[in-house]
């Protein structure tokens, strides 16, 4: 917006607003499409695959660097290939290793031709390639996850590029639909369509009851036994035999595993190869099945490999196809398939692996990214695992350790991952804050070891940690460091550095002072003493509390990194437990430590100071110094580069950092100790200061100056909170000093998030001794207190009978809570907390869908779509199944979209039994039905790839130096490091996909951009979620460069997703969307739509009138741009006004002489001559009808008579005109925009037939007001 305001206000008519463009040439080369061209010794070539019983031959492209298992893959993707998954290479008939890179095999280059061998098969082999086929050919069902939830990994893009491509491919006249600005947001905008099923190609294929083989026909080579009943209803039974697959002469009641006589005798290497000949209709519908594939985005369909795919917090009805659950056997018998029958395949020694990973050589580039594309799967499979097996531990599935221990003290052993309860069960943090302190220590030790991680420090390991948060209960799993259970001798300590016991015993084995040191050094933590209980001093490198342990592979590990930074000590003072003194409106623990990021600007504040004080001193030596020596002449170049070195400031001379065990109980012994104690203490109390005097006043600031773009919700405010080094207990100071229109989203969005968080907590209480089957009940009863309490004000628990009977014991204290009860919790967690007292009534300004969603992603619950009544009104509405635009906030949660589609879909979800239960026989909003699945909450310690941002950062560094060509080279590097690292479907790869889309798009590579914003989208619909802030932002982008490339009309529609979206995420008049719905209103423009375009320009005005103000240059510039609409839309009286108010803003805000005020001056006077011009010739232009789109009066006579209307009243005028009354004289939006009004208003609606014709022929002539 404000970008509008730097130039000529004319410019924002022209084109949307964009990232700034480079100016350098841009007829550079087109981009290589695989990116090949990046340095010669990297240069792709071709090779040649040999497939057997075929003479043909495939051509694949390689790197040098490529291993030789990767091009295994890239064979067995290509379709000649797909039915080979067990085989090895050969080279002039030398096997090749899987394991050696492509360059390493002699005599190899391009064009070389490399045969494919099929190898006998093993029973692991044999079950891989059944798990492969059933996958092919579509016969594997959804399987039932118990981490990723109901359709894991959505994308609707190509959902809304269909609706985008149908707008484009309608014909004129009425091809742009009216936008309802004031419509409640649609959940129809967050499910995905319901599309044709896939064509079958088998009805069945699975594994026979005759399995497994029996010893002697082992001994034959017999692995698996299968039976496949093709599409003709014949029923095979198939014998897998280390040859290949052969039909055998076995039945359902007989055993005769052995090959069929001919001609019902079939084998083949391949079992697909196998089904196409038993099967006469196989071929035709695998390619069929190939084709309804394709239709697809294949990102949208890959599976997701390096990331827990996104769980949609609203899925369809389990009546809908895209829920079905359908018969499969052999989905009972895939844990055998893919883990074997000892399940032995997929135990695996994380720790080991980890370790071993990370002491892998990183000398050049290769090396690091093999290191770091191993790290990044190793990490993904590990987050998996660990996340499954705390769903589990939750559950109550896996036997504690020490089952008689309390719960909370219990440990748990499950696939090699060590689980523990994140509580305080065995009294370590009782001074701290109990349970509460050991809740937050987990969350702050997993963000520890992740940091750790990133830095990457030779001969430190971390052990790999996660922490999940599933149905309120808080579960860290780690993988077994070796020698942490081994039972030490008497006097021997259990830790090797830092705190053992408490406090009260501290070790300092000087093994650990290299690479503790390291790590100080990159943590900005000083070297320190620390006191025993005896008073004995240590000097550590590391805080007390982080833990220094040598495993007995003689690694040295580091633990317990919840305390890497000093306690906001200023917190504390205020807010904090008290000890004797506590009421229990204290801070719930003590565990309040300011953010690695603070630390991080705060030292980085200390070093301008530092090299400013230099320069001064400087500055000031050289006005002392008498003697200039002379400088030799000629060499004047040398002397100003003597004298730019002398500028130059060492930094490796500057030295701060923090003790971090200040404030935590340490007591110095001698004077000197005491006086550095006090020195470290206001060295930490000046970070806490900095942190409320400047952190945050700038982070508002900021916002304020539009600098940075405003949050929309949670997620987003938490990410801004951090980045800034703002940790979120701070959240209520950021809402109370978040005063005045401007900043009213920010306090919005803060105090949103602070009841939703208290919510959580509330909710926690219940939830976590709380048996599976009774948590639907709890969580549906807690949201119709929270969020239904309009509908009824009274809700009550719907427990099922028969389960409550069974739980006897169970503590049903949710029963209990009624709306009142639980808004007083949430005031008071609110309160403790974030030390914020919210309004009273805040609960009716709740706007109720967006409160939902967000409750949903913190608990993880995924709820059924339906039409949610959250108020009586609405219920009201829904069951009209009318449009309900009220001011009141029930309006939030109508799920009416706009268009007959949406609509048609609102009555199929009225229509399901669950919304007809909940809205006529119970008037509750939520029931337990509508509570489909919860999904665990999963923080990793994943570290992100140096290398891929390093070649992203040079590459951005490049291009700001104006090194065009070296810049795109660096960029596609890092593209490439980055998909090779990660996969291509993980969140990291997503933003870079963004990144560079906005980089291409200022390198005038406007294809290139729309390509990767593309990928983006699907990208981060998949992995981030299909409603988060990153998945809005690429559609933007994707909107922005297709108007670029000339496709207005479905850049926008993508626009209106993103706003649709917007309205679900945060609700209406986002500050940031003036801009967004500016640009659409641009668009319009191009598309020629000029009374639509109007309406847009009123919106975005409206809304920046509510942020910035009326009288603000921003509203100015505005007021600008709709006054050259209202021209365009033939209201030259109108656009007059509009034209006016921007005038006279402009010049008291920006003075006479500035070009803004010019320019609108110049265009004030030529919108006047105008206006008077057609005044005068009123009555010869109505005779002939000659300007066909230009309105005299408004349609209201009283406002138009008036000579002194106000544009603010033209405006209502034309809302209410247009908006409230869409229906008037039966007449389409778009007749009225092509009708003129006249004076005689009784007489035109007898004249509409022969005066719209003219008008229409004249539709695309030039106006002459924007000459």
């Amino acid at each position: 917006m404000a970008a509008a305001t730097n130039g000529s206000a004319a410019a924002g008519a022209a084109a949307p607003e964009d990232p700034p463009k480079q100016t350098d040439a841009s007829n550079d080369a087109p981009l290589a499409e695989d990116g090949a061209e990046q340095a010669p010794e990297d240069a792709m070539f071709s090779l040649y695959i040999a497939l057997p019983h075929s003479s043909n031959k495939v051509q694949i492209m390689v790197a040098p660097h490529e291993q030789v298992h990767e091009v295994r893959q890239s064979i067995i993707e290509l379709p000649a290939a797909l039915q080979y998954s067990c085989f090895h290479l050969e080279h002039k008939g030398e096997r090749i290793n899987d394991f050696v890179q492509i360059s390493d095999i002699n005599g190899i280059g391009h064009e070389s031709e490399i045969q494919l061998v099929e190898d006998p098969y093993t029973e692991k082999e044999a079950r891989i390639h059944l798990v492969r086929v059933r996958e092919l050919i579509g016969a594997a069902g959804d399987r039932t996850d118990t981490i990723q939830g109901i359709l894991p990994g959505l994308s609707l893009f190509d959902k809304v590029a269909a609706e985008a491509g149908d707008v484009a491919d309608k014909a004129s006249p009425a091809p742009i639909t009216e936008y309802d600005f004031a419509a409640s947001p649609a959940v129809s905008t967050l499910l995905p369509e319901e599309s044709d099923p896939a064509p079958k190609t088998v009805k069945a294929i699975s594994l026979s009851p005759w399995n497994p083989p029996p010893a002697h026909l082992r001994q034959k080579g017999h692995l698996l036994y299968l039976i496949v009943t093709t599409n003709e209803g014949e029923q095979h039974q198939i014998t897998a035999h280390v040859g290949g697959f052969f039909v055998n002469k076995s039945s359902n009641a007989k055993f005769d595993p052995f090959p069929r006589p001919a001609p019902k005798g079939h084998a083949a290497h391949s079992l697909l190869s196998l089904i196409e000949e038993i099967s006469p209709s196989f071929a035709g519908s695998f390619a069929q099945l190939q084709e309804f594939n394709n239709r697809k985005e294949p990102l949208a369909t890959f599976q997701i490999t390096n990331a827990i795919p996104a769980a949609p917090w609203l899925i369809p009805s389990s009546s809908s196809p895209l829920c079905s659950h359908i018969p499969d056997i052999t989905r009972t018998q895939e844990s055998f398939l893919i883990a074997g029958v000892e399940n032995t395949d997929t135990l695996r020694d994380w720790n080991e692996e980890f370790q071993s990973a990370k002491e892998l050589p990183k000398d050049g580039v290769q090396d690091r990214v093999f290191r770091e594309r191993l790290l990044s799967k190793l990490y993904a499979d590990y987050n998996d695992a660990a996340a499954r097996g705390a769903v589990l531990v939750a559950r109550g599935e896996v036997a504690p350790l020490n089952p008689t221990e309390e719960r909370d003290a219990q440990i748990f052993v499950y696939n090699n991952v060590f689980f523990s309860f994140g509580a305080d069960g065995v009294g370590t943090f009782t001074s701290e804050g109990g349970d509460e302190a050991a809740r937050v220590a987990t969350g702050k030790d997993v963000s520890g070891v992740k940091l750790v991680n990133q830095l990457d420090i030779d001969g430190l390991y971390t052990p790999g940690t996660v922490v999940v948060d599933y149905l309120g209960k808080r579960i860290v799993g780690q993988s077994i460091v070796p020698g942490i259970f081994k039972q030490r001798d008497p006097g021997e300590n259990q830790i090797d550095y830092g705190a053992v016991d408490g406090k009260d015993v501290v070790a300092a084995n000087d093994k650990f002072t290299s690479v503790f040191e390291k790590l100080s050094q990159a943590l900005k933590v000083k070297k320190h003493a620390v006191w025993d209980k005896d008073g004995k001093r240590f000097d550590l490198e590391s805080s007390v509390e982080t833990k220094g342990l040598l495993g007995t592979d003689g690694r040295k590990y580091v633990l317990d990194l919840y305390r890497i930074t000093p306690l906001d000590i200023a917190w504390l003072e205020e807010h904090g437990v008290q000890g004797e003194t506590a009421t229990g409106s204290e801070y719930p623990h003590r565990m309040t430590v300011l953010r690695p990021e603070l630390v991080e600007l705060f030292v980085r504040n200390k070093m301008r100071d530092w090299v400013n004080a230099e320069l001064a001193k400087r500055a000031e030596s050289k006005k002392d110094a008498k003697a200039i020596e002379e400088k030799p002449e000629g060499d004047e170049q040398t002397a100003e580069k003597n004298e730019a070195e002398d500028e130059r400031i060492d930094v490796s001379n500057f030295k701060y950092a923090l003790n971090p065990d200040v404030f935590s109980g340490q007591v110095p012994q001698s004077e000197a100790e005491k006086e550095e104690m006090s020195s470290d203490e206001k060295d930490v109390r000046a970070a806490c200061d900095f942190l409320r005097d400047v952190a945050i006043p700038e982070l508002l600031n900021d916002l304020k100056e539009s600098d940075i773009s405003f949050p929309m919700d949670g997620r987003s405010l938490s990410k801004l909170l951090h980045k800034r080094g703002i940790n979120l207990r701070y959240m209520g100071k950021v809402a109370s000093l978040s005063e005045g229109p401007r900043l009213e989203c920010l306090r919005e969005v803060c105090v949103r998030e602070m009841v939703v968080r208290s919510f959580k907590h509330v909710a926690a209480k219940y939830l976590r001794y709380l048996a599976l089957p009774l948590t639907s009940a709890c969580i549906a009863h807690l949201l119709n207190c929270f969020l239904g309490s309009g509908l009824n004000s009274k809700p009550t628990a719907d427990i099922d009978q028969s389960i409550r009977a069974l739980y006897d014991d169970a503590d049903l204290a949710f029963e209990n809570v009624t709306p009142e009860t639980l808004r007083e919790a949430i005031e008071i967690e609110t309160a403790r907390r974030f030390r914020y007292t919210l309004e009273p009534g805040w609960h009716n300004q709740l706007s109720h869908l967006q409160v939902l969603r967000e409750v949903c992603l913190k608990l993880g619950i995924q709820v059924q779509a339906k039409s949610f009544a959250f108020t009586a009104d609405s219920s009201e509405a829904a069951a009209d199944a009318k449009p309900a635009l009220t001011d009141a906030p029930a309006a939030n949660g109508q799920a009416n979209g706009e268009g007959s589609k949406k609509k048609k879909n609102k009555k199929a979800r009225d229509a399901s039994p669950a919304s007809i239960a909940s809205s006529a026989s119970v008037p509750h909003t939520f029931t337990p039905d509508d509570i489909v699945n919860v999904v665990p909450i999963v923080k990793d310690s994943s570290p992100r790839s140096a290398l891929a941002e390093e070649a992203l950062e040079a590459g951005k560094i490049s291009i700001a130096q104006n090194q065009k060509k070296l810049g795109q080279e660096l960029l596609l590097e890092s593209l490439s490091l980055h998909e090779q690292i990660y996969g291509i479907l993980h969140p990291e790869v997503a933003r870079v996909y963004h990144s560079l889309s906005m980089l291409y798009y200022q390198l005038e590579e406007k294809e290139a951009a729309v390509e990767l914003a593309r990928k983006a989208i699907i990208v981060s619909e998949r992995t981030v979620g299909v409603d988060s802030q990153e998945t809005l932002l690429d559609y933007l982008n994707l909107s922005l460069f297709l108007h670029q490339l000339g496709d207005s009309k479905t850049a926008l529609e993508y626009a209106k997703h993103a706003l649709n979206l917007w309205k679900i995420i945060y609700g209406p008049d986002h500050p940031d969307t003036i801009t967004t719905i500016n640009n659409a209103a641009v668009m319009l423009q191009h598309l020629k739509a000029y009374h639509e375009s109007r309406r847009w320009f009123e919106e975005s005005l409206r809304i920046c009138e509510k942020v910035f103000g009326k009288q603000s240059v921003n509203s100015a510039t505005l007021l600008f741009q709709l006054a050259q609409a209202l021209a365009l839309d033939q209201d030259s009286k109108g656009a007059v006004n509009r034209m006016r108010e921007s005038y006279n803003i402009f010049l008291s805000e920006l003075g006479p002489e500035d070009k803004n005020t010019k320019e609108a001056e110049s265009w004030l006077e030529q919108l006047t001559q105008n206006a008077v011009s057609i005044a005068k010739h009123a009555k010869d232009v109505q005779a002939r009808r000659l300007r066909a789109g230009i309105r005299f009066t408004p349609r209201n006579s009283p406002l138009g008579s008036s000579t002194t209307t106000t544009a603010q009243v033209t405006d209502k005028a034309l809302k209410s005109e247009f908006e409230k009354k869409p229906s008037m004289d039966a007449r389409s939006i778009d007749e009225l925009i092509k009708f003129i009004e006249g004076t005689d208003k009784q007489s035109k609606a007898a004249k509409k037939g022969p005066r719209s014709k003219n008008p229409k022929s004249r539709r695309n002539g030039p106006v002459s007001t924007t000459a």
